[in-house]
């Protein structure tokens, strides 16, 4: 896995304005470039590959100011921010300013996560759950170290920050059995969402938009098998 230590982190791209990315706040979204996991069914292939256009560091920091009283939170999405080494000192920039912090991860860097916990720079962290760890790889398009992501798990568990854990929810990868394997691994959880699996075109592997998403009914029974584990189980379908 390829991880980035320059002083300036890529972003490729910003949402202004979003009710629904962090969880009880009027937020923005800004997503980076680049992305250690190849994902066949990411519905972000540019930022995943890093081909969008680079926004820089100070364009994002006069955005943040200038938005100043009209939001709320700043998540961080991608692409995975948690490649980039000096991301913890960019979400202290951030909180200076006054705003509250979301990070979206694939919790593959656990020494980042124990990072945001300890120096407090982080509110919210939303995990992804790619599948059962036997069949992570799979899932993920690259060979993953599962040790680093119980690592990342039992971190988030500790509760020391809000959090949530969630799945998309991707046919022919994810089988009902395998939610009661996921949710295993999270036992205890607060939050565990399951994302209904988008057939866009717009995929890392074009395949997938063939592949015919679970109808909501299906999600809502691998719900009642993963509420055995977790005490907040909700269904994201459209």
């Amino acid at each position: 896995m390829v991880f980035l230590k320059s002083k300036n982190i890529c972003f490729g791209g910003i949402q202004k304005t979003t009710l629904i990315d962090f969880p009880g706040m009027v937020a923005c979204t800004l997503f980076v470039n680049n992305c250690n996991f190849r994902c066949p069914f990411c519905q972000n292939p540019d930022l995943a590959i890093g081909k969008a256009k680079c926004i820089s560091n100070e364009e994002i920091m006069n955005f943040l100011d200038k938005r100043k009283g009209l939001i709320e939170g700043v998540c961080i999405s991608g692409g995975e921010p948690t490649i980039y080494d000096n991301l913890v000192d960019f979400t202290k920039k951030i909180k200076e300013i006054g705003y509250m912090v979301k990070i979206d991860t694939n919790g593959s860097r656990p020494e980042i996560i124990e990072k945001f916990i300890r120096k407090k720079t982080v509110d919210y962290i939303a995990m992804d759950l790619k599948a059962p760890l036997e069949k992570y790889s799979i899932a993920a398009g690259v060979k993953v170290d599962t040790n680093a992501l119980r690592k990342s798990i039992s971190l988030i568990l500790e509760g020391k920050i809000d959090y949530e854990f969630r799945t998309t929810v991707v046919p022919k990868i994810i089988l009902r059995e395998d939610i009661e394997k996921i949710c295993f691994e999270i036992r205890g959880a607060k939050k565990y969402f399951l994302q209904q699996f988008v057939n866009s075109t717009a995929l890392l592997d074009k395949s997938f938009s063939e592949i015919i998403p679970y109808p909501k009914s299906v999600l809502e029974e691998m719900a009642k098998v993963a509420s055995k584990y977790v005490k907040n189980v909700e269904v994201r379908a459209n």
